[in-house]
C-alpha cells in the first residue's frame, strides 16, 4: 500500500486533515451557537443600551440580512480567491465584530457590530463546508468528517440557548457577544496550521459583478420582506411591494447567469443535478420548521410554564444531547445506509417529534410536555444533518464546491426566516392577541404542527427528488481488490 502525499497548508506546512475537522467544527460550532445565544439576552440587551421595542429586532435582523443576503456571493468568493483565504479573514471580521458588540455603547453600535457578525459569517460558512468537502471526498472518512461537522453544528444550536441563558443571568448580556472571541481566535490558529492554502480553484474568467450585485440585493431584499411581517403584515402594501422587488431581482439575477459571457456567480447547471435541487429544498423545509420549533418552545416554557432564561437554557440541554446523538447514529448507519433513506426517515422521526409537541397545553409541565418530544425529535434532526449536507456537494466539481456550499447555507438561511415569518404569523393570529396562557400554548402548539407538515413534505422531498444510491460500504466494498489477486 502507497502512503498519499502530503498537502501543503502553506510554506513549510503540511496540511493535517484532522486539524482541518478540528477547524471546520469550531467555525460550525460558533456561527450556530451566535445564531442563538443572542436571542436570550435580548431582554437585557433592551434594558442595557434602551432600544426600544421595534429597535431591538434588528439586533437578529441585521444579521440575519447580512447572512442570507451575503451567502452566494461567499461561497463564489471561496471558489474564486481560495477557501483558507476567505475563511481566515471571515473569521477575523467576525471575531473583531463580536468583540465590538461586546462593548456597544448604544444601539447602533450593537446593531453595526451583528452586521459585520453577518458579514463574517457569510464568508467563512460556506468556505468552511467547501473546505471540509474537499478533504474528505468520499469513503468511510467522509462519513465520519461529515458525522463530526453535524454533531458541532447540532451542539452549537442547541447549547447556544443554554450558555445565553447562563450568561445573561450570571455574567452579563455582554458575553452573549464575548463569547464569540475566544472560539474565532482557536478557528484561526487551526486554520493556518492544518489548512491547505493556494490560489482559487475556480476556472479564470472576468466576474460576473451584475449577477453579484443582482443575486446579493435580492436576497437581502427578499429576506427583509420576511423578516419585518412581525410589524408590516404578508397582505400588506410594504411586504407586498418588498417581496415583489426581491422576486423580479431574482429573476433577473436568473436571466443574466444564464446569458453573461462573463464567469457565473451560480451556473445553473448545479439544479439539474436532482441530489443538489433535492437537498436544498429539503434544507430550505427543514430549516424553516426547525428554527420554528426552537422559536416556539423557548417561548412555551417561558410565557407559559414560567421558567427564567437560566432554567429554559438548561432545559434545552436533552434537545442538544439527542441532535448529538442522532448525529452519531447517523455516523453507524451512513456507512451501510443510503443518504436518501438516513433523510426520509429523518424527517419523519423529527415530524413525529414536531407533531408530539402540538400537543402541549397550558397546564403542561417539562417533564410531560417537553422532554418526550425533544429527545424523539433531536434525534431526528441529528439524522438529517449530515447527509443533506453531503448529498448537496456530493459529486459537484473541486472549482463549484465553494458555490454549492454557499446555496446550501442560504436555502437554510432563507427556510429559517420565511419558516418563522410564516408559521409565527399563524400562532399570532391562532392567539387572536390574547396573551393568556391557554392562549398562547394553542398558538404555539399550531405552530409546532405546522412545523410537522413541513418536515412531512421535506421527507417526501427526499424520497421523490433525490436520486436511489447504493449504501457508501456497498461502494467502497465493490472498489476494494480482492488481496489474493493483488498479492498474485
Amino acid at each position: 500500500m502507497t502512503n498519499s502525499p502530503p498537502r501543503t497548508a502553506g510554506p513549510g506546512r503540511t496540511a493535517r486533515p484532522g486539524m482541518t475537522l478540528a477547524a471546520v467544527a469550531v467555525v460550525q460550532f460558533m456561527v450556530s451557537l451566535d445564531l442563538s445565544v443572542v436571542n436570550v439576552g435580548l431582554p437585557e440587551i433592551a434594558t442595557g443600551l434602551g432600544f426600544s421595542p421595534l429597535g431591538l429586532t434588528w439586533v437578529i435582523h441585521a444579521y440575519a440580512l447580512a447572512f442570507g443576503g451575503l451567502l452566494l456571493l461567499g461561497g463564489k468568493a471561496a471558489d474564486r480567491y481560495g477557501r483558507k483565504r476567505v475563511l481566515t479573514a471571515g473569521l477575523a471580521l467576525f471575531g473583531v465584530a463580536s468583540l465590538l458588540g461586546g462593548f456597544a455603547q448604544d444601539p447602533g453600535q450593537l446593531v453595526a457590530a451583528r452586521a459585520a457578525q453577518g458579514v463574517g459569517a457569510a464568508a467563512l460558512a460556506p468556505a468552511a463546508l467547501a473546505q471540509l468537502t474537499s478533504t474528505f471526498p468520499s469513503g468511510r472518512e467522509r462519513i465520519r468528517a461529515f458525522g463530526v461537522w453535524s454533531a458541532t453544528n447540532a451542539a452549537g444550536g442547541a447549547f447556544g440557548v443554554l450558555i445565553g441563558g447562563l450568561l445573561t443571568e450570571y455574567a452579563g448580556w455582554r458575553w452573549v457577544m464575548f463569547v464569540n472571541v475566544p472560539m474565532a481566535a482557536a478557528a484561526l490558529a487551526l486554520t493556518w496550521r492544518g489548512i491547505a492554502g493556494g490560489a482559487g480553484s475556480a476556472r479564470g474568467g472576468r466576474t460576473d459583478v451584475l449577477g453579484g450585485v443582482l443575486a446579493t440585493a435580492g436576497m437581502t431584499l427578499l429576506v427583509f420582506g420576511v423578516v419585518r411581517t412581525d410589524r408590516y403584515a404578508w397582505t400588506s402594501p410594504v411586504t407586498l411591494t418588498t417581496l415583489a422587488a426581491a422576486v423580479v431581482l431574482l429573476a433577473a439575477f436568473l436571466y443574466v447567469e444564464r446569458t453573461t459571457t462573463r464567469e457565473p456567480l451560480v451556473r445553473l447547471g448545479l439544479f439539474a443535478n436532482r441530489n443538489v435541487a433535492g437537498a436544498n429544498a429539503f434544507n430550505l423545509l427543514v430549516g424553516a420548521a426547525m428554527a420554528s420549533a426552537f422559536y416556539f418552545v423557548s417561548l412555551y416554557l417561558q410565557r407559559v410554564l414560567g421558567t427564567g432564561p437560566a432554567r429554559t437554557g438548561a432545559m434545552f440541554l436533552p434537545f442538544a444531547l439527542g441532535m448529538v446523538a442522532g448525529s452519531v447514529l447517523a455516523v453507524k448507519l451512513g456507512y451501510r445506509v443510503a443518504p436518501r433513506t438516513l433523510l426520509v426517515a429523518g424527517g419523519l422521526v423529527t415530524a413525529t417529534g414536531l407533531a408530539w409537541f402540538g400537543l402541549i397545553s397550558a397546564d403542561g409541565s417539562f417533564t410531560a410536555d417537553v422532554l418526550g418530544p425533544s429527545l424523539v425529535t433531536s434525534i431526528g434532526f441529528g439524522l438529517c444533518l449530515a447527509p443533506v449536507v453531503s448529498t448537496a456537494t456530493a459529486g459537484v466539481a473541486p472549482h463549484e464546491a465553494g458555490t454549492a456550499s454557499g446555496l446550501l447555507n442560504s436555502s437554510r438561511q432563507i427556510g429559517a426566516s420565511l419558516g418563522l415569518a410564516a408559521l409565527g404569523t399563524a400562532a399570532d393570529d391562532r392567539t387572536g392577541g390574547s396573551m393568556t396562557p391557554a392562549a398562547l400554548s394553542d398558538g404555539y402548539a399550531l405552530g409546532l404542527s405546522l412545523g410537522a407538515a413541513l418536515l412531512t413534505a421535506a421527507a417526501v422531498t427526499a424520497l421523490v427528488v433525490l436520486r436511489r444510491t447504493s449504501p457508501p460500504g456497498r461502494a467502497v466494498q465493490a472498489k476494494t481488490p480482492d488481496p489474493v489477486a493483488v498479492a498474485d
